[in-house]
């Protein structure tokens, strides 16, 4: 590990939400936890940090905050840094920034967007392998028959952030 790296807890409906940030302002982990060192073995080995333990984040919390109080576009700024060693990938969670609250996708619908329709499946990897929750929002994205899907987190989280962006 090399350096520090920020983390903060911040409270939510459905429980502890955890972030990591590097020291540019940028999300490298976010997750439903409370334990921020949980979220390292996510983080790209280049990214990784001892976690530094904050009370908040500055504009990061403020954008939860802000999302959580019904202001669904407040997290759609916040930078984002991760690596995979793969262009589909890095591509892929750009796409999925772009994917409008209230407006889930399929796996199906979101290989397309992602410029290759028949890579379902790593569409469905680029989700599972997306290491900051909520700010690249895997949580968009259901399977072909509209049921869930997975969910690192759990899919109670799920189900209440798509309701939250529903009726938000």
């Amino acid at each position: 590990m090399r350096g520090t790296i920020d983390s903060a807890v911040v409270g939510t409906p459905v429980g502890p939400f955890a972030i990591l940030a590097g020291p540019d302002g940028a999300v490298r982990a976010a997750g439903f936890t409370a334990e921020p060192a949980s979220l390292l073995p996510l983080v790209h080995p280049s990214l990784r940090g001892e976690p530094r333990q904050q009370p908040e984040l500055g504009p990061i919390t403020a954008a939860v905050a802000g999302y959580l109080g019904g202001d669904l576009d407040a997290i759609d700024d916040v930078p984002v840094e991760q690596h995979t060693g793969g262009a589909f990938m890095s591509h892929a969670w750009q796409v999925l920034r772009d994917v409008k609250p209230g407006e889930p996708i399929t796996y199906t619908g979101y290989a397309a967007l992602a410029g290759r329709p028949a890579a379902v499946r790593a569409a469905a990897a680029a989700c599972a392998r997306n290491a900051a929750a909520l700010f690249v929002p895997c949580h968009r994205v259901l399977r072909t028959d509209g049921a869930l899907g997975g969910y690192r987190w759990g899919l109670p989280v799920k189900r209440w952030l798509l309701d939250h962006e529903r009726l938000g």
